[in-house]
């Protein structure tokens, strides 16, 4: 499977295009997710953007509820929606259109446009792309149990990151079941469905459907 950018995110679909620049791998943008942020809301539109804190900008359009917390640095974009009690702890990017739902967590994450993450999720280390999707109670861990750094394993071929903490990494259009878990370094294919209740683990094919680990089918059979 290609693990590549384009090969997995459309970055027509993010303020974020120029963050992924000169990299191969997405995970390779985690590190600089927060300077990145501080650099672009400098040259935001103050006719655009509200600027609330010293590195946090909301998109004026945006529809933030009261009892949502959000500490920087962060970007909501334009048309976003965070809902009650959703808690951003910060290097958090909401895509346009994207909504983070009723106690959802993020941290240090890209959530392309239209991206949903609509209750109960926890999102930490990921960068989630154009329209992918999680269900309720869906979670990215992003730590090992062991405390060492995060692998990617893309069948036979494994890929250091050199970080302790990597969650997933989504392609565009993918659907995650219902409280299943992505487990550390987990990356999924344009286009792939995971079945509810699942743990997912390494590189799944695009347009396929995880279905549990020793049955994962291609939409096209």
């Amino acid at each position: 499977m290609d693990l590549k950018i384009n090969s997995l995110l459309d970055l027509e679909k993010t303020i974020a295009a120029e963050l992924f620049e000169g990299k191969n791998y997405p995970w390779e943008a985690l590190a600089e997710i927060g300077d990145f942020i501080v650099k672009l809301g400098q040259t935001l539109s103050a006719e655009e953007f509200d600027h609330p804190a010293e590195t946090v900008w909301i998109a004026k359009d945006a529809k933030v509820f009261p009892s949502a917390y959000i500490n920087g640095p962060c970007i909501i974009d334009s048309g976003a929606e965070v809902r009650q009690c959703a808690f951003i702890r910060g290097n958090a990017i909401v895509g346009k259109g994207a909504v983070v739902g009723n106690s959802t967590e993020l941290k240090n994450v890209v959530l392309f446009d239209k991206v949903q993450v609509p209750h109960f999720n926890y999102v930490g280390d990921s960068i989630l792309g154009f329209k992918a999707h999680m269900g309720a109670g869906s979670i990215t861990s992003n730590v090992k149990s062991d405390k060492t750094l995060v692998v990617i394993k893309n069948g036979d071929e494994k890929i250091p990151t050199e970080r302790k903490k990597v969650g997933a990494i989504l392609g565009d259009n993918v659907e995650v079941g219902c409280n299943s878990v992505l487990n550390p370094g987990t990356v999924v294919g344009r286009n792939s469905n995971i079945y509810p209740l699942s743990s997912v683990r390494g590189a799944i094919a695009p347009n396929s459907i995880y279905k549990d680990a020793d049955t994962i089918v291609s939409k096209h059979e």
